[in-house]
C-alpha cells in the first residue's frame, strides 16, 4: 500500500493550505527492500554517513531483514529496558554518533521516533521512519513527546521524509504493543470532541476536513479490530495506515491538537509520577484507559446540562493548593506555572459559557457510551481499568483535576472548572 502524501497538501476548506513534509509512505510486505534499493540507487543515495537508532527488542526484529542496510549506517542500539525520550537517551545518542551523519532512521515504534525526531531537528538532518510495530501515531509527526527535567512536553520537532513500513515486521510484533495502537485510535473519540469544544467556546481555529481524516482513521480501525488482534497481515496494514493518517492529520495542523487532548494529559499526569510511581505499561494502554475515564465525566457532565443541574460560573483557581502540594514536591512547580500562563479560562465568560452548554451536550452526545467503548477496548486486548496499568481507584478523581495543567489545552476537562454542577 503507497499512501500519497500530496493528496493531504493542498487548499482546504479551513482556509490554510496544509503541508506535508512527508515524501513517500510504503506500506507493504517488503518494504525495507525498497529502502534498501533507495538507498543504493533510488532518491536516498545521496546520504552517505547514515545513522540508525534502534532498541535491542527493535534491533532483534530487524537484524536479518535490514542487514544489507544496517551494513551501509552506523548503528546505535540502545537498551530497551526502561528506555524514555528524555535528556538521558539523547545524551546517549549524542556521546556515540559520528559527527558527520547526514540522515537517520528511526527503527522502532513511539519512543525510538521520539527520540530520532528530536535529534533530527537538533541537529538540521533529514530522517527516515521504519515502524517495527503499529503501537501508536507518532510516525509521521512534527512534534516529539519528551519528558524534559521531569515533565512531560509536546516539543516542536520534524516529520520523517519517508516511512517504510514493513508488514513483515510489524504484523509480527508482541500483540500488547497492537493493542496499543488501537487504544491510541479509540482515544481519538475524546480529543475530537474536546477539539469541536474548544471551537464552540472560543472560536479555536478547527479544521472539518483533518477531522474527517482522523474519523476515517477510527472507522478503518473498528471495522476490522478482531481480524487485526488475530494477526491478519491485511488487516494489520489497515492499522497501520490508520496510525499514518492520525499521524498525517497532525503534520497538516502543525501540532497534536487532532489526536490529543484530555485524555493525553491524563497520561502526560501519570507519566510525570506526581501522583503516582512508576507505571509498567505502555504510552497507549495508559492512554486507553485515560479516555475510558475522561468518557465517563464527560458523560455525567452531559447527563447534568439535560438534567438542568449544570450551570456556568465565573472562573476562580481553586487548585493552587493542590498545585503546590502535588508539583511542588518534585520541583515541578514553576513549570506548571509557565506551562499554564496565561490562564486560557479567563478568556471564557460564564454568560457564554452557559449559552454554549446545550451544544456541548450534543458533541458529548455523539461520543460511544462508556459500555460499547469498554466492549470495543475489550475486544481488542486494551487496557481498560486503572488496575490494568497498577493504579487503584483512588488515583481517579486526582487525575481527573490535575491532568488539564499538564498541557495548556482547552478541553471539557478544564472547563469543567467554570462548571457547578448540583444534585451528586
Amino acid at each position: 500500500m503507497r499512501v500519497d502524501a500530496d493528496d493531504f497538501a493542498r487548499p482546504c476548506s479551513c482556509g490554510r493550505e496544509h503541508q506535508i513534509a512527508v515524501k513517500e509512505i510504503l506500506i507493504e510486505a517488503g518494504a525495507v527492500e525498497k529502502l534498501e534499493e533507495e538507498m543504493s540507487e533510488g532518491m536516498l543515495r545521496e546520504y552517505i554517513s547514515p545513522l540508525v537508532i534502534c532498541d535491542t527488542n527493535t534491533y532483534a526484529a530487524t537484524e536479518k531483514l535490514m542487514e544489507d542496510i544496517y551494513d551501509r549506517c552506523q548503528v546505535l542500539v540502545l537498551d530497551a529496558e526502561g528506555l524514555q525520550a528524555d535528556r538521558h537517551a539523547i545524551k546517549i545518542v549524542e556521546n556515540n554518533m559520528e559527527e558527520d551523519i547526514d540522515l537517520i532512521l528511526a527503527v522502532g515504534a513511539g519512543t525510538i521516533h521520539d527520540i530520532s525526531r528530536y535529534i533530527a531537528h537538533n541537529y538540521k538532518v533529514p530522517f527516515i521512519s521504519v515502524p517495527t510495530a503499529a503501537s501508536g501515531d507518532g510516525f509521521v509527526t512534527t512534534v516529539a513527546a519528551m519528558t524534559l527535567d521531569g515533565v512531560k512536553k509536546t516539543v516542536p520537532s520534524v516529520a520523517p521524509i519517508c516511512v517504510y513500513a514493513d508488514t513483515d515486521i510489524f504484523s509480527k510484533a508482541p500483540q500488547r504493543l497492537t493493542a496499543a495502537g488501537i487504544s491510541d485510535l479509540m482515544a481519538k473519540y475524546i480529543c475530537l470532541a474536546d477539539w469541536k469544544i474548544a471551537n464552540l467556546v472560543t472560536g479555536e481555529y478547527f479544521c472539518c476536513e483533518t477531522v474527517k481524516l482522523e474519523e476515517k482513521a477510527l472507522k478503518t480501525v473498528k471495522s476490522s479490530i478482531q481480524d487485526i488482534t488475530e494477526g491478519e497481515e491485511d488487516e494489520c496494514e489497515q492499522l497501520m495506515y490508520a496510525l499514518i493518517l492520525s499521524g498525517l492529520a497532525m503534520q497538516m495542523i502543525g501540532n497534536s491538537r487532532p489526536a490529543s487532548c484530555a485524555e493525553h494529559q491524563v497520561t502526560h499526569l501519570w507519566d510525570m509520577e506526581v501522583i503516582n510511581g512508576p507505571l509498567d505499561a505502555l504510552h497507549g494502554e495508559k492512554v486507553s484507559v485515560a479516555a475510558l475515564l475522561v468518557l465517563e465525566e464527560y458523560k455525567r457532565i452531559a447527563a447534568a446540562i439535560t438534567q438542568g443541574r449544570c450551570h456556568a460560573k465565573p472562573y476562580e483557581n481553586e487548585d493552587e493548593e493542590l498545585l503546590k502540594e502535588t508539583f511542588g514536591k518534585k520541583g515541578l512547580l514553576e513549570e506548571i506555572r509557565k506551562e499554564n500562563e496565561p490562564e486560557l479560562l479567563e478568556t471564557i465568560s460564564p454568560q457564554h459559557l452557559e449559552k454554549c452548554l446545550n451544544g456541548i451536550e450534543e458533541i458529548i452526545d455523539e461520543l460511544p457510551s462508556e459500555q460499547t467503548m469498554f466492549r470495543l477496548l475489550e475486544k481488542a486486548g486494551c487496557a481498560k481499568t486503572v488496575y490494568d496499568i497498577g493504579l487503584d481507584e483512588s488515583a481517579v478523581l486526582p487525575s481527573l483535576r490535575l491532568a488539564p495543567y499538564t498541557r495548556r489545552r482547552l478541553s471539557l476537562l478544564r472547563i469543567s472548572k467554570m462548571l457547578d454542577i448540583r444534585g451528586e
